[in-house]
């Protein structure tokens, strides 16, 4: 019997993960799934924690590097409309967890929500940007959550009030298994001036960041106030590269991958950054990428 006995609709096995990373790199999941309901991906869950079997969540891929191995176990893609929904409210808005941060940003501009024009350009899932608190400028996303509906990884679903919950510096205290959706609060602002605001913002990151380019990935948290970026070129490794993956000449925290390039590479070039970090500077860079 295999484990997506049932779910044959929407499971299937051995699928490779690289199209649904940003690198376009990695290995295939032992078994991968993109529920519909929310009545399937609770069964899944439940299913796969009984069987003690890993179990990840997978957004837009913008933050993960997959080995060529790939990973063992479940791999969810939450992508299904019921887990993108998006409502607003009187000075809210409850979004789904799978709900793309694009989406999210433009939304709140127009209805002249203020803070979340500060995350524009910013790659990723409401789920994905709350599960690492996601942020830019001084503002992050954990700022304005009122609630948040989470399943656990046994199968559970619960509702953590804002109150309970804590953020910092790219952390946060959600780290259950799926964020299938969360409420916001914010101030009223003008719409014409957020809207001028962002585009602002648009244009001066996408002039110092090349993730309009595909197949980019953000690669280090910054480090005592000083951006891993800055950090990373004052050691002269603008451009360094390993196979085809190379470190951007635009903002050097910033890994490119050129067609050819694998994971191998990525982990390799991380590295490398890291040791020259630390040996010029003495400082331990710590990864924002997830590496399976």
């Amino acid at each position: 019997m295999s484990l997506i006995d049932g779910f044959e609709h929407v499971a299937r096995e051995n699928e490779s993960l690289a199209g649904y990373t940003r690198l376009k790199l990695g290995g295939p999941a032992e078994y991968f799934a993109e529920p519909t309901t929310e009545q399937e991906l609770t069964a899944l869950v439940m299913r796969f924690s009984e069987e003690q079997k890993p179990i990840r969540l997978i957004g837009s891929g913008s933050n993960i590097v997959v080995g060529e191995e790939g990973v063992e176990g479940l791999v969810l893609h939450l992508a299904a409309p019921v887990f993108c929904e998006l409502s607003v409210g009187q000075n809210r808005i409850t979004s789904g967890g799978g709900t793309k941060l694009a989406h999210f940003v433009s939304t709140a501009v127009r209805e002249g929500f203020a803070g979340p024009e500060q995350l524009v350009g910013i790659p990723g899932t409401v789920g994905g940007a709350l599960h690492c608190n996601s942020g830019a400028h001084g503002e992050d996303i954990g700022t304005w959550i009122e609630s948040a509906e989470v399943l656990t990884r046994s199968g559970e679903v619960l509702t953590r009030s804002g109150d309970s919950l804590s953020f910092s510096y790219r952390q946060s205290s959600l780290d259950e298994l799926v964020i299938l959706r969360a409420t916001f609060q914010f101030e009223k602002e003008s719409p014409e001036m957020l809207t001028k605001q962002m585009q602002k913002l648009w244009i001066v990151r996408r002039s110092t960041q090349p993730f309009s380019q595909e197949n980019a990935v953000y690669v280090f948290k910054d480090h005592g106030g000083e951006s891993a970026g800055e950090l990373i070129d004052r050691c002269g490794l603008k451009g360094l590269q390993v196979g085809q993956v190379q470190v951007s000449e635009l903002d050097a925290n910033i890994f490119l991958a050129s067609p050819g390039a694998t994971s191998q590479e990525v982990l390799e070039l991380i590295e490398r950054v890291k040791e020259r970090v630390y040996e010029s500077l003495s400082v331990e860079l710590e990864t924002a990428v997830r590496i399976w």
